[in-house]
């Protein structure tokens, strides 16, 4: 028995994935601004005064989720802002795992925002993207100057 399967074969480099990666990367952007919007509020003391960490790693996971999520959203300094969520991540995996929590419904969340933020690492921004836009606009300066 065959199986015949219908692909349509994009390259990397087409409108459809991009189109398709900026509707995740702003999802993952617009996600991690409001989880780090009462945060940002009050960086040092979000967990309260009996927080397992120091504050100036609470002040980091604030500005990590915010200002990483708004740089995800608009696809600007891509690859810093998947590294602070994925640092900011893994630690939240670690704080529910070390509690003895479960996957579901203790660290998967965590985890698939850690697995969304390295893919962004891996494969960049997308075309629709502010980075994408700098680069090019770089590269014709570049064409100019030679």
């Amino acid at each position: 028995m065959k199986f015949c399967r219908s692909r349509i074969e994009m390259p990397v480099g087409s409108k459809q994935i991009s189109f398709g990666l900026s509707v995740i990367r702003v999802f993952l952007g617009l996600a991690f601004m409001i989880h780090g919007f009462g945060k940002i509020q009050n960086p040092m003391g979000w967990m309260g005064p009996d927080a397992p960490y120091p504050q100036f790693l609470l002040a980091l996971a604030a500005t990590a989720e915010f200002f990483g999520g708004l740089g995800m959203a608009l696809g600007l300094f891509t690859s810093l802002a998947s590294l602070g969520i994925m640092a900011t991540m893994s630690v939240a995996i670690a704080h529910h795992m070390s509690r003895g929590d479960g996957f579901a419904g203790g660290y998967e969340l965590a985890m698939a925002y850690w697995v969304l933020a390295f893919f962004f690492l891996v494969v960049g921004p997308g075309r629709f993207s502010l980075d994408q836009l700098c680069s090019r606009k770089c590269q014709e300066k570049r064409s100019k100057q030679k």
